[in-house]
Protein backbone atom coordinates (compact mmCIF):
# COMPACT_ATOMS: atom_id res chain seq x y z
CA UNK A 1 0.00 0.00 0.00
CA UNK A 2 1.20 3.44 -0.50
CA UNK A 3 1.28 5.96 2.02
CA UNK A 4 -0.70 9.24 2.29
CA UNK A 5 2.81 11.04 1.61
CA UNK A 6 3.28 9.11 -1.73
CA UNK A 7 -0.17 9.38 -2.57
CA UNK A 8 0.30 13.07 -2.18
CA UNK A 9 3.35 13.54 -4.37
CA UNK A 10 2.07 11.13 -6.96
CA UNK A 11 -1.09 13.59 -7.64
CA UNK A 12 0.98 16.22 -7.59
CA UNK A 13 3.34 14.93 -10.98
CA UNK A 14 -0.32 14.04 -12.18
CA UNK A 15 -1.45 17.49 -11.57
CA UNK A 16 1.60 18.85 -12.96
CA UNK A 17 1.92 16.99 -16.15
CA UNK A 18 -1.97 18.13 -17.06
CA UNK A 19 -1.02 21.90 -16.56
CA UNK A 20 2.02 21.55 -18.20
CA UNK A 21 0.17 20.04 -21.52
CA UNK A 22 -1.32 23.55 -21.61
CA UNK A 23 1.96 25.92 -21.20
CA UNK A 24 2.52 25.85 -24.90
CA UNK A 25 -1.19 27.61 -25.96
CA UNK A 26 -1.38 29.13 -23.06
CA UNK A 27 1.49 31.13 -23.32
CA UNK A 28 0.51 32.08 -27.00
CA UNK A 29 -2.53 33.71 -25.19
CA UNK A 30 -1.03 35.37 -22.44
CA UNK A 31 1.48 36.98 -25.59
CA UNK A 32 -0.93 38.14 -27.41
CA UNK A 33 -1.99 39.68 -24.38
CA UNK A 34 1.25 41.42 -22.75
CA UNK A 35 3.22 41.18 -26.10
CA UNK A 36 6.41 40.34 -24.39
CA UNK A 37 7.41 37.07 -24.11
CA UNK A 38 8.96 37.61 -20.68
CA UNK A 39 5.63 38.51 -19.11
CA UNK A 40 3.84 35.65 -20.85
CA UNK A 41 6.40 33.18 -18.72
CA UNK A 42 5.32 35.28 -15.72
CA UNK A 43 1.48 34.85 -16.07
CA UNK A 44 1.59 31.59 -17.34
CA UNK A 45 3.75 30.49 -13.87
CA UNK A 46 1.34 32.48 -12.10
CA UNK A 47 -1.32 30.63 -13.96
CA UNK A 48 -0.10 27.30 -12.92
CA UNK A 49 0.29 28.25 -9.61
CA UNK A 50 -2.82 29.18 -8.81
CA UNK A 51 -4.78 26.46 -10.28
CA UNK A 52 -2.29 23.67 -8.60
CA UNK A 53 -3.51 25.75 -5.18
CA UNK A 54 -7.55 25.54 -6.35
CA UNK A 55 -7.06 22.20 -8.07
CA UNK A 56 -9.26 20.29 -5.54
CA UNK A 57 -11.90 22.61 -5.50
CA UNK A 58 -11.83 22.06 -9.57
CA UNK A 59 -14.97 20.42 -9.63
CA UNK A 60 -14.68 19.68 -13.74
CA UNK A 61 -18.18 22.26 -14.12
CA UNK A 62 -15.96 23.09 -17.28
CA UNK A 63 -13.04 21.52 -18.58
CA UNK A 64 -9.96 21.72 -18.04
CA UNK A 65 -8.59 23.67 -20.13
CA UNK A 66 -11.45 26.22 -20.22
CA UNK A 67 -10.83 26.80 -15.85
CA UNK A 68 -6.83 27.65 -17.38
CA UNK A 69 -7.96 30.32 -19.98
CA UNK A 70 -10.08 31.77 -17.18
CA UNK A 71 -7.09 32.19 -14.43
CA UNK A 72 -4.96 33.37 -16.98
CA UNK A 73 -7.18 35.57 -18.68
CA UNK A 74 -7.33 36.91 -14.75
CA UNK A 75 -3.80 37.05 -13.91
CA UNK A 76 -3.30 38.96 -17.52
CA UNK A 77 -5.80 41.66 -16.84
CA UNK A 78 -4.08 42.50 -13.32
CA UNK A 79 -0.68 42.73 -15.02
CA UNK A 80 -2.77 44.90 -17.73
CA UNK A 81 -3.91 47.35 -15.17
CA UNK A 82 -0.88 48.33 -13.60
CA UNK A 83 0.72 49.25 -16.83
CA UNK A 84 1.35 51.07 -20.01
CA UNK A 85 0.75 49.48 -23.62
CA UNK A 86 3.60 48.10 -25.16
CA UNK A 87 3.89 49.73 -28.69
CA UNK A 88 6.40 49.50 -31.85
CA UNK A 89 8.27 53.03 -32.62
CA UNK A 90 6.32 53.10 -35.63
CA UNK A 91 3.38 53.57 -32.86
CA UNK A 92 5.17 56.67 -31.46
CA UNK A 93 5.73 58.92 -34.26
CA UNK A 94 6.35 59.75 -37.56
CA UNK A 95 9.46 57.94 -39.36
CA UNK A 96 12.64 60.78 -38.91
CA UNK A 97 15.87 61.21 -40.78
CA UNK A 98 19.39 58.96 -40.57
CA UNK A 99 20.15 61.27 -37.89
CA UNK A 100 21.95 60.06 -34.02
CA UNK A 101 19.98 63.45 -32.79
CA UNK A 102 16.51 61.31 -33.27
CA UNK A 103 17.57 58.54 -31.21
CA UNK A 104 15.95 58.76 -27.81
CA UNK A 105 16.10 55.33 -25.52
CA UNK A 106 12.93 54.34 -23.86
CA UNK A 107 12.35 51.50 -21.41
CA UNK A 108 11.74 48.54 -22.28
CA UNK A 109 8.60 47.83 -21.12
CA UNK A 110 6.91 50.34 -23.74
CA UNK A 111 8.13 47.83 -26.54
CA UNK A 112 6.43 44.95 -28.39
CA UNK A 113 9.05 42.25 -27.87
CA UNK A 114 9.55 38.92 -29.84
CA UNK A 115 8.93 35.60 -28.66
CA UNK A 116 10.18 32.50 -31.01
CA UNK A 117 7.75 30.75 -32.73
CA UNK A 118 8.42 27.62 -30.80
CA UNK A 119 7.25 29.32 -27.49
CA UNK A 120 3.80 30.04 -28.92
CA UNK A 121 2.53 27.70 -31.54
CA UNK A 122 2.06 24.27 -30.23
CA UNK A 123 2.53 21.72 -32.55
CA UNK A 124 -0.27 20.05 -35.06
CA UNK A 125 -2.24 20.30 -37.89
CA UNK A 126 -0.23 22.99 -40.40
CA UNK A 127 -2.76 24.88 -41.40
CA UNK A 128 -3.50 25.60 -37.77
CA UNK A 129 0.00 26.19 -36.91
CA UNK A 130 0.14 28.61 -39.88
CA UNK A 131 -2.89 30.46 -38.73
CA UNK A 132 -1.41 30.53 -35.47
CA UNK A 133 2.08 32.05 -36.69
CA UNK A 134 0.18 35.02 -38.55
CA UNK A 135 -1.62 35.73 -35.19
CA UNK A 136 1.26 36.26 -33.27
CA UNK A 137 3.19 38.38 -36.07
CA UNK A 138 4.91 41.79 -34.49
CA UNK A 139 2.52 44.56 -36.29
CA UNK A 140 -0.81 42.31 -35.05
CA UNK A 141 0.68 41.97 -31.79
CA UNK A 142 1.02 45.73 -31.46
CA UNK A 143 -2.25 46.44 -32.86
CA UNK A 144 -3.93 44.17 -30.61
CA UNK A 145 -2.37 46.45 -28.11
CA UNK A 146 -4.42 49.57 -28.95
CA UNK A 147 -7.30 47.40 -27.26
CA UNK A 148 -8.55 47.90 -23.94
CA UNK A 149 -7.78 44.74 -21.85
CA UNK A 150 -11.38 42.96 -22.40
CA UNK A 151 -11.77 43.95 -25.81
CA UNK A 152 -8.38 42.35 -26.51
CA UNK A 153 -9.37 39.19 -24.10
CA UNK A 154 -12.89 38.86 -26.22
CA UNK A 155 -11.15 39.45 -29.69
CA UNK A 156 -8.27 36.89 -29.38
CA UNK A 157 -10.75 34.07 -27.89
CA UNK A 158 -13.08 34.67 -30.84
CA UNK A 159 -11.13 35.53 -33.70
CA UNK A 160 -8.00 33.90 -32.91
CA UNK A 161 -8.66 31.00 -31.19
CA UNK A 162 -12.12 30.49 -32.31
CA UNK A 163 -14.15 30.36 -29.06
CA UNK A 164 -18.01 31.02 -29.72
CA UNK A 165 -19.02 34.03 -28.09
CA UNK A 166 -21.16 32.19 -25.31
CA UNK A 167 -17.88 30.33 -24.13
CA UNK A 168 -16.10 33.60 -24.62
CA UNK A 169 -18.81 35.36 -22.17
CA UNK A 170 -18.61 32.44 -19.25
CA UNK A 171 -14.43 33.11 -19.19
CA UNK A 172 -14.85 36.34 -19.25
CA UNK A 173 -17.60 36.07 -16.51
CA UNK A 174 -20.26 38.22 -18.53
CA UNK A 175 -23.40 38.01 -21.60
CA UNK A 176 -22.95 37.23 -25.21
CA UNK A 177 -24.13 40.27 -25.78
CA UNK A 178 -21.10 42.30 -23.73
CA UNK A 179 -18.98 40.23 -25.65
CA UNK A 180 -20.13 40.38 -29.12
CA UNK A 181 -20.18 44.05 -28.29
CA UNK A 182 -16.43 44.25 -27.54
CA UNK A 183 -15.78 42.04 -30.46
CA UNK A 184 -17.48 44.60 -33.20
CA UNK A 185 -15.64 47.42 -31.03
CA UNK A 186 -12.53 45.76 -31.74
CA UNK A 187 -12.31 44.50 -35.10
CA UNK A 188 -13.50 48.10 -35.85
CA UNK A 189 -10.36 49.34 -34.11
CA UNK A 190 -8.35 46.64 -35.95
CA UNK A 191 -10.09 47.78 -39.44
CA UNK A 192 -9.33 51.33 -38.90
CA UNK A 193 -5.50 50.69 -38.34
CA UNK A 194 -5.22 48.12 -41.54
CA UNK A 195 -4.62 45.40 -38.46
CA UNK A 196 -6.58 42.52 -39.21
CA UNK A 197 -4.57 39.28 -39.88
CA UNK A 198 -4.58 38.45 -43.83
CA UNK A 199 -4.73 34.87 -44.87
CA UNK A 200 -2.33 32.25 -43.70
CA UNK A 201 1.26 32.75 -45.73
CA UNK A 202 2.80 29.40 -46.96
CA UNK A 203 6.08 28.42 -44.88
CA UNK A 204 9.45 29.98 -46.59
CA UNK A 205 10.26 27.96 -49.83
CA UNK A 206 13.67 27.86 -51.56
CA UNK A 207 12.73 31.10 -53.50
CA UNK A 208 12.76 32.68 -50.29
CA UNK A 209 15.53 30.72 -48.23
CA UNK A 210 18.09 32.15 -50.91
CA UNK A 211 16.97 35.61 -50.73
CA UNK A 212 17.81 35.28 -47.04
CA UNK A 213 21.03 33.50 -47.94
CA UNK A 214 21.53 36.39 -50.06
CA UNK A 215 20.54 38.88 -47.98
CA UNK A 216 23.15 37.70 -44.48
CA UNK A 217 26.11 37.38 -47.60
CA UNK A 218 25.39 40.18 -48.47
CA UNK A 219 24.91 42.07 -45.15
CA UNK A 220 28.13 40.51 -43.73
CA UNK A 221 30.22 41.99 -46.48
CA UNK A 222 28.73 45.45 -46.45
CA UNK A 223 27.70 45.09 -49.88
CA UNK A 224 25.02 47.76 -50.56
CA UNK A 225 24.94 47.10 -54.68
CA UNK A 226 24.01 43.39 -53.49
CA UNK A 227 21.77 44.77 -50.83
CA UNK A 228 19.73 46.97 -53.05
CA UNK A 229 18.28 44.18 -54.80
CA UNK A 230 17.35 42.64 -51.86
CA UNK A 231 15.43 45.30 -50.27
CA UNK A 232 12.13 46.65 -51.06
CA UNK A 233 12.60 51.18 -51.77
CA UNK A 234 10.10 51.52 -49.40
CA UNK A 235 11.33 49.32 -46.79
CA UNK A 236 11.24 50.34 -43.49
CA UNK A 237 13.70 50.15 -39.94
CA UNK A 238 13.28 50.36 -36.20
CA UNK A 239 16.16 49.67 -33.57
CA UNK A 240 13.85 49.35 -29.59
CA UNK A 241 14.75 50.13 -27.18
CA UNK A 242 15.33 53.59 -29.53
CA UNK A 243 12.25 55.32 -30.73
CA UNK A 244 13.19 56.60 -33.65
CA UNK A 245 12.51 54.34 -37.18
CA UNK A 246 13.45 54.81 -40.54
CA UNK A 247 11.02 54.95 -44.20
CA UNK A 248 12.83 53.84 -47.54
CA UNK A 249 16.04 51.80 -48.72
CA UNK A 250 17.69 55.50 -48.88
CA UNK A 251 17.38 56.25 -45.57
CA UNK A 252 18.19 53.13 -44.47
CA UNK A 253 21.38 52.59 -46.33
CA UNK A 254 22.16 56.07 -45.37
CA UNK A 255 22.23 55.04 -41.72
CA UNK A 256 24.43 51.87 -42.12
CA UNK A 257 27.00 53.94 -43.92
CA UNK A 258 26.65 56.40 -41.62
CA UNK A 259 25.89 56.74 -37.63
CA UNK A 260 25.58 52.64 -37.99
CA UNK A 261 28.61 51.88 -39.74
CA UNK A 262 30.17 49.87 -36.98
CA UNK A 263 27.88 46.99 -38.11
CA UNK A 264 30.69 46.77 -41.11
CA UNK A 265 32.16 43.25 -40.97
CA UNK A 266 29.47 41.66 -38.79
CA UNK A 267 28.85 38.23 -38.62
CA UNK A 268 25.02 36.89 -38.95
CA UNK A 269 23.69 33.60 -37.49
CA UNK A 270 20.32 32.14 -38.16
CA UNK A 271 18.05 31.83 -35.17
CA UNK A 272 14.80 30.45 -34.48
CA UNK A 273 12.00 32.17 -35.92
CA UNK A 274 10.17 35.24 -34.41
CA UNK A 275 6.67 36.08 -34.16
CA UNK A 276 6.06 34.41 -37.65
CA UNK A 277 9.40 35.70 -39.22
CA UNK A 278 13.07 34.50 -39.99
CA UNK A 279 15.08 36.17 -37.50
CA UNK A 280 18.87 36.15 -37.40
CA UNK A 281 21.47 37.15 -34.56
CA UNK A 282 24.01 39.69 -35.33
CA UNK A 283 27.26 40.10 -33.62
CA UNK A 284 29.37 43.32 -34.07
CA UNK A 285 33.47 42.68 -34.26
CA UNK A 286 34.88 43.13 -30.78
CA UNK A 287 38.20 45.27 -30.72
CA UNK A 288 39.33 43.19 -28.22
CA UNK A 289 38.74 39.96 -30.58
CA UNK A 290 36.18 38.14 -31.81
CA UNK A 291 32.60 39.64 -32.54
CA UNK A 292 29.89 40.47 -29.87
CA UNK A 293 26.22 40.75 -30.03
CA UNK A 294 24.37 43.43 -30.82
CA UNK A 295 20.95 42.77 -32.42
CA UNK A 296 18.25 40.28 -33.14
CA UNK A 297 17.32 40.76 -36.54
CA UNK A 298 13.41 40.42 -37.63
CA UNK A 299 12.67 40.29 -40.87
CA UNK A 300 9.36 40.98 -43.48
CA UNK A 301 9.50 39.67 -46.57
CA UNK A 302 7.05 41.02 -49.22
CA UNK A 303 7.02 40.41 -53.48
CA UNK A 304 10.06 38.49 -52.73
CA UNK A 305 12.45 40.96 -51.19
CA UNK A 306 13.08 41.96 -47.30
CA UNK A 307 9.85 44.81 -46.83
CA UNK A 308 10.73 45.76 -42.89
CA UNK A 309 13.58 44.97 -40.63
CA UNK A 310 13.22 45.17 -36.97
CA UNK A 311 16.47 45.26 -34.86
CA UNK A 312 16.30 44.03 -31.18
CA UNK A 313 19.38 45.54 -29.00
CA UNK A 314 18.53 44.18 -26.05
CA UNK A 315 20.58 41.36 -26.56
CA UNK A 316 21.68 40.24 -22.75
CA UNK A 317 17.62 39.17 -22.39
CA UNK A 318 16.86 38.04 -25.87
CA UNK A 319 20.06 36.02 -27.26
CA UNK A 320 19.38 33.62 -24.36
CA UNK A 321 15.58 33.58 -25.40
CA UNK A 322 16.42 32.77 -28.68
CA UNK A 323 19.50 30.01 -28.08
CA UNK A 324 21.77 32.26 -29.54
CA UNK A 325 25.39 32.24 -28.18
CA UNK A 326 26.36 35.16 -25.90
CA UNK A 327 29.44 36.01 -28.17
CA UNK A 328 31.25 34.48 -31.14
CA UNK A 329 34.91 33.35 -31.64
CA UNK A 330 36.82 34.80 -34.92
Amino acid sequence: MQDSTTTELTGSSEVERELEAYRSELTGYCYRMLASPFEAEDAVQETFIRAWRAYDRFEGRSSLRSWLYRIATNVCLDMLGSRERRARPMDLGPAVDPDPAHLNVLSEATWVQPAPDGMLVPEGDPADVAVARESIRLAFIAALQHLPARQRASLILCDVLRWKASEAAELLDTSVASVNSALQRARATLAAADAVPGDPRPPLDDADEALLDRYVQAFEQYDMAALTSLIQEDATQSMPPYDMWLAGREHIFAWWLGPGIGCKGSRVIPAPAACGSPAFGQYKPDPNGGYEPWALQVLELSGGRIAEFTFFLDTEALFPLFGLPPRLDP
